[in-house]
């Protein structure tokens, strides 16, 4: 039975570290179509957070990144790609929510209302994130989100910068 659970979890592991991010097309605050395949165009590592305006985790993990930016900048050179899954009725609320938070600022704003990207990167459950290098590999990810556990977003982005 271990050999079972640690085979599953190596396969897991693996699959983690070899998925990248697919393109599809989602909505950024303006209203403009954006193909998520160019946020690789930077070459630069990335945090993707899957988030909602009715999940208090998301927005408590979005804020404490916001507000360890300017920090976390001076240690590593990335961006952060706050994805809305709320719905087209929700849209305007999400885009509103965001700006009025601040993270414009800091932030590229993408809104998913149909969840293509969220299905495409196997998604589930929102708060679930994803640390992304250079290159489009996806090199970390977790769902949840407790007070501290940012952190690990910190240190994933300064191992893939390496």
């Amino acid at each position: 039975m271990k050999k079972i659970i640690l085979s599953l979890a190596a396969a897991l592991v693996s699959f983690v570290a070899a998925a990248q991010v697919p393109s599809v097309k989602v909505e950024t605050a303006k209203g403009e179509t954006f193909d998520t395949k160019t946020l690789l165009d930077e070459g630069t590592p990335m945090i993707i957070s899957f988030w909602s305006t009715t999940c208090k985790p998301c927005i408590m993990e979005l804020d404490a990144v916001y507000d360890a930016m300017p920090d976390w900048t001076e240690e590593a050179d990335f961006r952060v790609v706050a994805v809305a899954t709320d719905d087209s009725r929700m849209l305007a609320k999400a885009k509103s929510f965001a700006e009025g938070r601040g993270w414009s600022e800091d932030f590229v704003l993408l809104f998913d209302k149909n969840k293509d990207f969220m299905r495409a990167m196997n998604v589930s459950v929102v708060p679930h994130v994803f640390v992304v290098d250079g290159k489009g590999k996806i090199v970390y990810s977790h769902t949840s989100y407790a007070p501290g556990s940012e952190l690990e977003l910190l240190k994933a982005i300064k191992e893939c910068s390496k």
